[in-house]
């Protein structure tokens, strides 16, 4: 009977252990902003920034950023990566050959989500 419970409570946390090990982290802190603030209108839902992880060079989607641009802007405001996010994407490895620290854009329509990262 024992046995049975310990086999079975096992199995039960299993999956939280592999989580855990698995886990991305706290997501990249994203700022919103307007690209045009004297364009009208306002959004039928709340605008929520998009929830992406970094890991090394390589950036996670957990929410979808299908068509939208990404851009790596570096401290002298000079854009040095730039990409439309393919549909269906999940994660995207940055170039290796961009090291230091970089504000990383996205952009929606006519919202930006922005937040330094390091490279």
């Amino acid at each position: 009977m024992f046995k049975k419970l310990l086999t079975i409570l096992c199995i039960l946390a299993l999956p939280a252990f592999m989580y855990a090990v698995n886990a991305p982290g706290d997501p990249i802190p994203f700022q919103t902003g307007k690209i045009d603030p004297t364009k009208p209108g306002f959004p039928k839902s709340p605008v929520v920034a998009p929830t992406v992880y970094i890991d090394g060079n390589v950036l996670t989607f957990e929410t979808p950023c299908d068509g939208c641009l990404l851009q790596l802007v570096d401290e002298d405001d000079d854009v040095v990566y730039s990409i439309v996010i393919p549909a269906g994407t999940t994660s995207l490895i940055l170039p290796s050959t961009l090291s230091g620290t970089f504000e990383l854009q996205i952009i929606r329509d006519n919202w930006l989500f922005y937040a330094d990262i390091n490279l």
